[in-house]
């Protein structure tokens, strides 16, 4: 420490290294892990099944066309996006940031809601 100003009666103190390093807990102190219920991984959950997703976009070029539906199933999905594939084989990577709901026509899988 360095000392910028002087004050009477101020003593420098000296930092002391500890002599052992500090314990970290091993093993059974962390609980098992729990998948979280965010969308990115519910969708990933309900792979392959048939849906309809909507979208919606700020900055449409086209007035009144800032939302989008797209009939499919969800590929794949990750924190920041969507791939979503059509009947017609036509393929989507979106952004999560315009994904505003899905409908689905059967029951979807979650996760387990016991308490741990």
């Amino acid at each position: 420490m360095v000392q910028y100003y002087w004050y009477p009666g101020f003593q420098q103190q000296q930092m002391q290294m500890p002599t052992t390093p500090p314990q970290i807990p091993t093993g059974g102190g962390r609980p098992p892990f729990r998948e979280e219920s965010y969308i990115e991984n519910i969708l990933r959950l309900n792979r392959g099944k048939p849906g309809v997703f909507h979208f919606s976009f700020e900055n449409a070029i086209e007035p009144e066309k800032n939302t989008l539906a797209i009939p499919g199933v969800v590929e794949a999905a990750g924190r920041d996006h969507v791939i979503l594939s059509t009947a017609t084989g036509k393929r989507y990577l979106l952004p999560m940031i315009y994904f505003d709901y899905a409908e689905f026509n059967e029951e979807l899988n979650y996760f387990n809601q016991q308490p741990m």
